[in-house]
């Protein structure tokens, strides 16, 4: 009978809790919920101040014990300073670790050398400076050094850390050069959401021109980078502030300032090494104002379009004077774009396909210019005649407009093996001086072609084979193939998505 009458009792119950209103139900569900969820929170709460007890009296042990193996006290027997329980237990050290200074756990330095080089053979005569604009590309038939990079980067304390690039290279004449490519501090626990980062680095403008040359896909840099950005990519002393937006998806603002002239500057206060820039000489300059400084904007924003796919727009911009005359300046605009598509049930990162683009668009105000160099009004030495006339050339002030584009895509088919399809692209207007002189070939059309198939024996090491299919205005059309080979020592730092 008992037992009836709980069956029945149950029975009843259900009946009344499936009588319930929807919306109290759902009231009840949603109650329960905020419940467990207040658990939760104090639970967690919970566990952080315990470990945070914990990770205090970790310390102490440790203070104590580094206490008792330093310089033994004359009051202290040596058995109690060398004895094993005092000394905290050995642990193996592999080159990959990180190494860590003066017992702090929290600084550390990764150390690590990374080594560049390719072979190959082109059909054209003017492999470095005209077919490849890249510092770092090959630059001969048989063998090039590409990079040698020594890297440090770590943690300075618990507000900064440090990173410093040395590089050394071999050019097509045997030549080694040594130079500081990175050397910077960044900021790690400003309020606000902002970060700030100084010393001598790449800027953040578009996506591949914050990379090193041995992260690149290719074996070579891109046409647009080359010819807007400079062969050595755009890089100077200065200073950045960037701020993560409080959006639901990946956000950031960054403003840099840095030095407008060299090299690095190659679209600005670049001398070009004493030899005609765009029909014009130029004269460097360096800074003498705030308005001489070079300032680049950009904006990244970062989307996940489901669990296997992610998005990365950006648009940057550069501003600053150049040096062709008192009051003339460049402008540099940029958008990227980055896709990826790698499956929930991919294994060490395979497979994958991904899609990077890049596009630019340059204002070059050439100031006006007078080839009568000694102004004695005959022409002599190296003032130039181009229309025959008997007199050195004058050339207007006018506006060079230049634009350019890469597309590359990844196709990651199987672990360690990558194929690789890149297209370049670059075109520009016909400026006055090149109706006087004929194309400029540094800013004349080009495009290339170049399919690649990269091997990861492991992470440690890679081995590339890449074709290029070049067609320069002027020049026609000439075919390379590259082999190139990486191998990298010790710890190196995780790079940018």
């Amino acid at each position: 009978m008992k037992k009836n009458a709980l069956k029945w009792l149950g029975l009843a119950s259900a009946l009344a809790v499936s009588a319930m209103p929807l919306p109290a139900q759902e009231a009840n569900t949603v109650e329960q919920l905020k419940k467990q969820l207040q658990e939760m929170q104090q639970n967690f709460e919970k566990q952080r101040q315990q470990m945070e007890a914990m990770q205090k009296q970790i310390e102490a042990l440790e203070k104590k014990q580094s206490a008792l193996v330093e310089v033994p006290s004359t009051n202290v027997p040596a058995a109690v300073v060398t004895s094993p329980a005092t000394i905290p237990p050995a642990q193996h050290w592999r080159p990959s670790d990180p190494i860590r200074l003066f017992g702090n756990q929290r600084n550390y330095m990764n150390i690590s050398f990374d080594g560049l080089f390719s072979a190959g053979a082109s059909t054209a005569d003017d492999i470095e400076g005209g077919l490849n604009l890249g510092a770092h590309d090959p630059v001969q038939r048989g063998f090039t050094v590409q990079n040698l990079e020594l890297t440090f980067d770590g943690m300075v304390d618990p507000y900064f850390r440090g990173q410093a690039n040395i590089i050394y290279q071999i050019d097509s004449e045997g030549e080694s050069g040594l130079e500081v490519e990175e050397a910077y501090l960044e900021t790690l626990s400003l309020p606000g959401r902002l970060q700030v980062k100084a010393g001598q680095y790449f800027t953040e403008f578009g996506r591949l021109n914050q990379f090193h040359p041995h992260s690149w896909d290719f074996v070579d840099q891109p046409l647009v980078n080359g010819r807007f950005l400079g062969g050595d990519g755009l890089r100077n002393a200065g200073a950045r502030v960037s701020w993560l937006a409080p959006t639901p998806f990946y956000s950031e603002l960054y403003l840099s300032v840095q030095n407008s002239q060299g090299e690095t500057a190659a679209s600005f206060r670049n001398g070009n090494e004493g030899e005609p820039l765009f029909g014009r000489l130029v004269d460097q300059g360096s800074v003498k104002s705030f308005g001489d400084l070079l300032f680049v904007p950009r904006y990244v924003a970062s989307f996940d379009l489901t669990d296997s796919q992610t998005l990365v727009l950006g648009t940057s911009a550069a501003f600053g004077p150049n040096s062709s005359g008192a009051d003339t300046d460049t402008q540099i605009y940029g958008v990227d774009m980055f896709w990826k598509w790698r499956p929930v049930t991919q294994s060490k990162g395979f497979p994958f396909v991904s899609w990077q683009t890049e596009a630019m668009l340059r204002r070059y105000k050439a100031g006006a210019f007078d080839w009568d160099l000694n102004g004695d009004g005959i022409l002599d030495g190296d003032e130039q005649d181009a229309n025959g006339d008997g007199t050195p050339d004058v050339l207007p002030r006018e506006t060079l407009r230049d634009w350019g584009v890469y597309s590359q895509v990844l196709w990651g088919f199987r672990p360690r093996w990558v194929l690789g399809l890149r297209g370049d692209y670059l075109a520009g207007d016909t400026a006055d001086y090149e109706r006087l002189y004929g194309r400029d070939l540094q800013r004349a059309d080009r495009w290339r072609i170049s399919p690649n198939l990269t091997w990861y024996p492991t992470e440690f090491s890679k081995m590339r084979l890449q074709y290029n299919y070049d067609d320069r205005q002027g020049f026609g059309v000439d075919h390379s193939v590259w082999l190139q080979i990486e191998f990298l020592l010790g710890s190196h730092g995780a790079h940018k998505f």
